[in-house]
């Protein structure tokens, strides 16, 4: 009777811990496709379930391709309307996330985490500061018309977005919490799409990223892979993915904005106290 019990206790906790990666795996999806930032609440979750952190960082990574994937595709007509700059910034995205996963597994865990607050806050103040560099452009734009559009994006510009989207591409290969944030305010401040254009094409960069950093994984770290975990989170995340993208293209760019800073924020003190 005793041995029943206690094997109905370790049941209830095996299904418990399963169900805990699952809806963490959602959450982490549908926050992904709205705002960025989805691994700040599945990543724990796992290093709380017993992973490592290094095998929760990997099998994470990978669970969440799922929900990018769905989330895009949720996002398909705002992409089609900006596949020019995505065809543009991609391939910077997909070199970064290559370089970041080998990173990844050379580096200690605490190379990058000690700058992840200041990215994150970065982050933000490019989201906010966004529309008022759009305002001015677009005065300018209207003061000059011909010289605006006879000049297009400057060379500075042009290296400025490519640059930056390398950069955060290493970092979402490495670690990739609040990359979608970086990415918002990167091209909210160096282009002049909508927030939700640029929602879609940051759901683009940051699926290709995670996709290639998995192909990585895959091939020189399949040892540090829980193929359970990943599958949770990939359930969850394909899911939340879905919702994310229905929810997240109904949001006006005010409110969308102002949820980006306060997850965002949140992520900070999330990480700046109790990481």
């Amino acid at each position: 009777m005793v041995i029943a019990d206690a094997g109905l206790v370790e049941a209830a906790a095996v299904g418990g811990k399963w169900a805990a990666i699952l809806g963490a795996g959602f959450w982490a999806g549908m926050i992904n496709v709205v705002v960025g930032s989805g691994t700040l609440v599945s990543f724990p979750v796992l290093v709380l379930c017993g992973y490592p952190p290094l095998v929760a960082n990997i099998s994470n990574n990978i669970g969440l391709v799922g929900g990018g994937l769905s989330g895009t595709l949720g996002y398909r007509h705002e992409l089609r309307r900006n596949a020019g700059l995505a065809r543009v910034l991609l391939p910077a995205s997909l070199g970064g996330g290559i370089v970041g996963a080998a990173l990844l597994l050379v580096l200690p865990d605490d190379a990058f985490r000690t700058i992840v607050p200041v990215l994150i806050a970065a982050g933000l103040v490019m989201v906010v500061a966004g529309p008022f560099v759009q305002r001015a452009a677009a005065r300018r734009a209207a003061e000059d018309p011909e010289g605006a559009a006879d000049a297009g994006p400057s060379s500075g510009r042009r290296a400025a977005l490519l640059g930056g989207t390398l950069v955060v591409g290493v970092y979402g290969g490495y670690f990739g919490a609040a990359q979608g944030i970086l990415v918002v305010g990167l091209l909210s401040i160096l282009t002049s799409e909508s927030l939700q254009s640029v929602n879609a094409v940051k759901n683009l960069l940051v699926t290709g990223v995670n996709l290639v950093a998995a192909v990585v994984f895959m091939a020189v770290a399949w040892d540090s892979i829980d193929w359970l975990a990943v599958a949770l989170i990939a359930v969850g995340a394909t899911l939340g993915g879905v919702v994310g993208a229905r929810v997240g293209r109904r949001l006006p760019p005010g409110l969308m904005r102002g949820l980006i800073v306060a997850i965002g924020t949140v992520a900070i003190v999330n990480l700046v106290f109790f990481s």
